[in-house]
Order: structure tokens, then sequence, then C-alpha cells
């Protein structure tokens, strides 16, 4: 293509146009947003003569790369719907392209002879034209198109005149385009006309699925909520309701062994009249409705009133089977039965480090649940009045015990009880009024709440095993002295026919060191009447063992 400047004639009736300084033709590729210029040769500044000259779209050796140099990055190397290379052999350059006549006459120039073209009247082409973006890539948009009135198109033409738009491949061999001056094939012209209806038909039923798509998610989505918030705010709800015991925890984890317990834990209210109130906790231990608890929660309501009120609210009024103030244990009875009781675990099977969990009412929470672990073991306890003291073989805990919590169980991590909260450390100069939970709590051993218990509902009272002695509480050497008096050992007892004799040094009870009276004595009543157990004495700087049966104490 010449860049020698052609004005067309003007129509009869339009005033002559000035001429134009020439203009290189400026190219770009087949997206039309992104145009750019094809690299090339200045333009000359004297008109060419139109001889002969290689066609328009032929290049030299030496620049066949340079289209591709310059806009082959553009898009991807190959494939379908992907435009060859602008050296490559001529053929389809789109997977949907139009039949290879409609390619041909899309890359075509511009045709140079055409009647000027107003803003109002359609473009006029000398032969069949595609439409106007029939050369852009998929997906591409349109460039912005021009204001007749203002703006000036590229290209040869005047204002309103049609510019070529695309890029410039080599024709195929063999069809060559006319040399300067002669015709030029039908090529795509560019105009202000609005784009006509129905354009990149493909594009847009794309669009049409997209949308459509996301209207159905949103119509679908809306539905869905409003079931759901419908269904939420029904009367009836559908969710489910947890029961009594009922729990989505694992077995074995805190939770869950809380869930399965708490029905079975109760909160004792005593009202003692003018001697005040009190709370406690118990648990049932059988379906006949007996309920196992502290002695001293329940002592102030011997000559007052008792109320059990169990997991669900009920209030159950509560008469005292049996109570043994030296075990620290009392059995109450309601009415109400087929209750679930708890089971009771071997207390001799617990070990230090052993995680417990503890259930109760402290100052009044009921249904409370905390959580420790085994601190020690037979760690000797003598809580009460020194008139009523009771001796316990304790195990210590730090779960977390208050008042309130006596008699309420100490769980192992099978749910089944160890132990019987009874009593809490406090801190030396304080009243069970401000005292509280300092880490260390105090619970009689399940085996010999067991026995307890067995003997309280049979019987209404308790033995305790004794082996028959009088210990000396002032002595306050390393282990527990025997009154040195004639009457010190019980005729015809159990220590009378070992051999124990008035001053003694019992230094040892079945192979255990005993540092204190009241050590003996928790350590004797954790056993039951007829057992055989050991003593280590020492009698005038000589250490003798022996071997004695326990005997029920006749005063029990």
């Amino acid at each position: 293509m010449s860049d020698e400047p052609r004005t067309p004639d003007p129509e009869p009736t339009t005033p002559p146009e000035p001429t134009r300084a020439a203009e290189p033709e400026q190219t770009g590729i087949i997206d039309v947003h992104d145009t750019q210029a094809i690299p090339r040769e200045p333009a000359p500044t004297h008109p060419v003569p139109a001889t002969p000259q290689a066609p328009s779209g032929a290049r030299s050796d030496d620049r066949e790369d340079a289209w591709f140099d310059v806009f082959g990055g553009e898009h991807p190397a190959d494939g379908a719907g992907v435009p060859v290379r602008a050296d490559a052999s001529w053929g389809s350059d789109r997977a949907d392209a139009l039949a290879e006549e409609a390619h041909r006459s899309a890359y075509a120039p511009p045709v140079a002879d055409q009647a000027p073209i107003s803003a109002s009247a359609p473009a006029q082409t000398s032969g069949p034209v595609s439409h106007p973006v029939a050369g852009m890539a998929p997906g591409a948009e349109p460039a912005a198109e021009p204001d007749a009135a203002t703006t000036q198109p590229s290209g040869t033409g005047g204002p309103g005149q049609p510019a070529y738009a695309g890029p410039v491949p080599p024709a195929p061999a063999g069809e060559q385009a006319a040399a300067a001056g002669g015709p030029m094939p039908p090529g795509v012209l560019l105009t202000d006309e609005p784009r006509p209806a129905g354009r990149r038909k493909g594009r847009g039923r794309m669009v049409a699925a997209v949308a459509g798509l996301c209207l159905l998610s949103g119509v679908v989505g809306g539905v869905a909520g409003q079931l759901a918030e419908d269904r939420i705010n029904t009367g009836a709800s559908t969710l489910p309701e947890p029961g009594p015991g009922a729990t989505q925890r694992p077995p074995g984890s805190v939770a869950s062994i809380a869930a399965k317990v708490l029905p079975s834990v109760v909160t004792i209210k005593v009202d003692a009249g003018s001697e005040g109130s009190a709370t406690g906790s118990g648990f049932v231990i059988d379906s006949k409705g007996h309920v196992l608890t502290n002695n001293h929660v329940v002592e102030p309501g011997v000559g007052g009133d008792i109320e059990i009120v169990l997991s669900n609210g009920d209030t159950e009024k509560a008469t005292i089977v049996g109570r043994d103030a030296s075990y620290d244990l009392a059995v109450l009875k309601i009415e109400r039965t087929g209750l679930t009781p708890l089971q009771l675990g071997p207390s001799d099977k617990v070990v230090v480090g052993d995680q417990v969990i503890a259930v109760g009412a402290p100052l009044g929470l009921d249904q409370t649940v905390t959580t420790g672990i085994v601190s020690a073991l037979n760690r000797p306890v003598t809580p009460g009045d020194p008139g009523e003291s009771s001796y316990i073989n304790a195990i210590q805990t730090d779960a977390a015990i208050n008042p309130g919590n006596s008699g309420g169980p100490l769980l192992d991590l099978n749910g089944k009880v160890i132990g019987v909260n009874s009593a809490i450390a406090r801190v030396p100069g304080t009243s069970g009024a401000t005292g509280g939970s300092i880490g260390l709590g105090f619970a009689i051993p399940s085996d010999q709440a067991r026995r307890t218990a067995d003997q309280l509902i049979a019987t209404g009272k308790a033995t305790h095993p004794v082996i028959g002695v009088k210990l000396d509480r002032t002595f306050v050497g390393d282990g527990a002295r025997v009154i040195d008096e004639p009457n010190a050992v019980t005729a015809g007892g159990p220590a009378a026919k070992a051999g124990v004799k008035a001053g003694d040094v019992i230094i040892a009870f079945e192979g255990k060191r005993i540092r204190a009276a009241d050590q003996l004595i928790v350590s004797i009543r954790a056993r039951a009447v007829g057992d055989t157990v050991s003593l280590r004495i020492e009698r005038d700087g000589q250490q003798l063992e022996l071997r004695m049966t326990l005997e029920a104490d006749p005063a029990s």
C-alpha cells in the first residue's frame, strides 16, 4: 500500500475539504482496544512514484519476525481460537472462525477509492463486509468509537472516512494484493456508526449463562435461608433436647462423666430451727432411695428437718437411717424409688496422680463439677470437735472442695466413686465462715464408705476395729506410745493376746511407719473387723514384730 495521501473527490453538493498532510498508516493487532503500531520504516517525506512494488502484506527476510516479536507474546502460542503467527502459512486463525473467504476479507487492506461516508450514512465497501469485530480475538472488547464531529480517525481519510483496523498478515500465495493504484480487495471498515445488533453471540451466550447461574444460586440460597428461618421460628423446635445423662462428648471425658453422674447427686438442706440451717451434698447409692453423705452435714438436723433436692429440682423429705461420727458418714432415706445409683469403685487401686472429679453443691451452688488429681494417699485427718473427732485415712486431692461439697462424690475417670468428700484444709487463723478451698481437700476412701454404709443400712450403726490399747497423746517422740499404766492394755484384747505391754512404742503398722497416735488410729479404722495385721514395737531399745486379729470395739 502506498503512503501517498489520497483524498476522495467530494460530492457535488459538499464544499471541497482542505487537503491534509500525509500521515503514515497506523495498523494494529486484532484486539482493537490494545491497538499498537507495527514497527516500520519512517514514512518518506516526498511522494513515492506509483511503480510496481511488493504487495502490501509482504515483508523482507530480515523483518519477517517483527510482527510476532512485538505482538506474539500477547496471545497463547497455539491452539483453537489462537491467531497464527504473521509469517505462518495462510489459514484459519480462530477455532470458531468464519470461512476462508471471510478471513481474507477481514485481513484485506481498506478500499482506497471509497466514497466519503457521513456519520449518518452506512459504510460502503467494494465487496462483502464482515461485521466490524470479525477479526477480533475471542473475548476482546472493541475500541471506543470516536466522535465524528471532533475526532478524525487514523489512516488516509478525512473526518468521517473509514479507517483500517486490524493486522496486516501476508496474503496467501497467488492471491497477492494489487499494486499501488490498482483495485484493492474488500476490507474491514471502522466507522462511527452504532454497532449492529447480534455481534459476538458466543460471548453473549456465555455471559447470559453465567448471569443465569448466579441468579439461580441467589434464588436457591434465599429460599434455603427462608426455610431455615421459618424452621427456627416455629413453635415446636426440631433441635434435639438433651435428656438427663445424655451427652455428645467422648466416653471418659469430664463432660461425659458429669452428664452421667449429675442426676444421681443431690443437695441436702438441713433446718435446725433456732440452731440455724446448713447445706451439704450427697449421692444415691441404691434404687431404694438411700443417700450417702457426711455425718457432720446431717447432725444439726437430728432434731430438725432434712430435705433432699434432686437434680431435676424435686424436693423430698428425708429421714436418718444411721450415722457414725468416727467415720463421718451417714445414710438418709427418701420415699422416691427407682433413682439411678452411683457405683462405688475400689479405693485401694487409686494411686497418686490419678485424675478425679468432685461433684456437689459448694456454697449452695448445686450441680457443681470440679476436677483435679489425687495429690496424696493415706493422709490421717481428724476433723470435728474434740469429743466427736472423725478418723479418716483420707484421699487428698487438689480438686476444688468448699463448704457445701461435704458428702458429695469424688469420682475417677470411669465415673465410679472412689471417695466421699469430707474436709478441707484451712490456712491457720481462718474459721469455717471465711475458709475456702486452698487446693487441699480430703475424701473418705470408698472401701471404708461401702462397709460403713452397709452396716448403717443393716443395723443403724457401724462397728470399729480396735487392738485394745490406750495411747499417750502427750508423747512427743516418733511413734504411738502405749500409756505406762496398769490398765493400758485391754485384757483379752488383740494387743494383749499378741504380747503388747504398757510403755511399748508402736513404730509401724503393716510395714508403714507410724509417727503419731492419730495416724495409728486412722490406719486401724481403715481396716475391717477380722483382718489380721502386723505391729512393730520398740521396747527397751529392741524392736519386736507382732501379729494380731482386729476385733470390734465393744462400745460401738
